[in-house]
């Protein structure tokens, strides 16, 4: 399938944003919005979306930093990230502008959210909120809770998580699990055995602070979000 890509400035509160829209040759079946990790969007979400174009989707690769706020190394992504996670209904206004931003461009009402660490949170933080999305699915994702859960969320939920996580350990990963139980939610969580953080992303080689690529979970992971797409959007 031929994929079109183009770059979409947007704004809010007086910023601009800079996100980036993938679109199949055929008439999409939904949006699906791609959340960033804590360095900000970068070619790692722009092939993400590239590939949900390739499976028949619109995928709009969310920037929820500001255009040319991106970081390098772990110390300034920390520095982008902190103000978001520890300020969660402005990082939510930011989500759910960018969501209205990609139903707008790609021209699609029904929507889907993914998303990876940071953005693996800040998707969570979508269905939680039940933002109009019919579900999230998050590649090992923070599962801090915001505070703002509903009391029945609607969108269903899949967690690919490795349980070895430092940054979500076993104890975070059964919080998250009765949250979303008390919540009512359709939820999933498949935890990948002796897999870290970041498992997703190959340039992740730091073992040393728990964040490591899994080809395996990596391959696993993304056969379960295809399979939840499809089960949510055909």
């Amino acid at each position: 399938m031929t994929v079109t890509t183009k770059t979409v400035e947007y704004a809010q509160a007086g910023q601009t944003y800079e996100g980036y829209l993938a679109m199949p040759s055929t008439p999409p079946k939904a949006v699906i919005v791609v959340a960033h990790a804590w360095g900000g969007l970068s070619d790692f979400e722009r092939e993400k979306a590239e590939m949900l174009a390739g499976w028949g989707y619109a995928a709009f690769a969310m920037d929820v930093y500001g255009k040319g706020n991106r970081g390098t190394t772990p110390e300034e992504n920390e520095a982008l990230m902190t103000p978001l996670a520890t300020n969660r209904a402005e990082l939510q206004s930011r989500l759910a502008n960018s969501l209205n931003v990609a139903k707008a461009e790609s021209g699609a009402s029904r929507a889907a959210a993914i998303g990876f660490c940071f953005g693996g949170m800040a998707v969570l933080d979508m269905a939680r909120t039940n933002m109009a999305i019919e579900g999230a699915a998050s590649f090992h994702g923070l599962f801090t809770a915001p505070g703002n859960t509903a009391e029945t969320i609607k969108p269903k939920v899949l967690a690919l998580h490795g349980y070895d996580d430092p940054m979500a350990k076993p104890e975070d990963m059964i919080a998250l699990t009765t949250e979303m139980t008390k919540a009512n939610a359709d939820w999933q969580v498949h935890a990948y055995g002796g897999t870290s953080h970041a498992f997703t992303n190959p340039a992740a080689q730091l073992p040393d602070m728990g964040m490591q690529f899994s080809e395996t979970a990596n391959r696993r992971s993304f056969a379960a979000c295809k399979d939840f797409l499809e089960e949510l959007l055909g």
